[in-house]
């Protein structure tokens, strides 16, 4: 079998592809798509450090960093936990949740693009085919 006809190989050169355009539209906000998908994950009564990683598919040690950088841009902030000190919460400044909102609009346009142009049945097949590859990937 050729490589290039691999599951895989389509999946990585979609999501390639995918992030290169919305790195591009993101750079324009001064975001990254990286930037973009932490701010998304973050809610209102903010979220453990611990559980981003995990959500983003991160080493811990690159999330630090970006962390730190987002902090440093004024994107978010760290809050000890008032119940249980030992934990540390992550939540947007006010120029955080402005990105995020320009954040959810790139990812909604593209969104609407793709389901414009593919038929309702044939998202539905290809994300259950997603999710069956993503279980798969696990088990491996």
């Amino acid at each position: 079998m050729n490589l290039k006809q691999t599951v895989d190989y389509y999946v990585k050169s979609s999501w390639h592809s995918i992030a290169r355009m919305y790195n591009q539209i993101a750079a324009e906000h001064g975001l990254s798509q990286t930037i973009g998908y932490v701010l998304i994950n973050v809610p209102k009564e903010g979220v453990p450090a611990t559980q981003i990683a995990p959500l983003m598919g991160m080493e811990p040690t690159s999330l630090s960093r970006l962390l730190k950088n987002m902090e440093e841009d004024g994107l978010i902030y760290r809050q000890k936990d008032e119940l249980d000190k030992r934990i540390v919460k992550i939540f947007l400044t006010p120029m955080g949740i402005e990105k995020r909102k320009i954040s959810k609009k790139i990812i909604l346009d593209f969104n609407e693009k793709i389901e414009k142009n593919i038929p309702p049945e044939k998202l539905e097949c290809f994300v259950l085919v997603l999710q069956q590859i993503c279980e798969q990937a696990r088990k491996e």
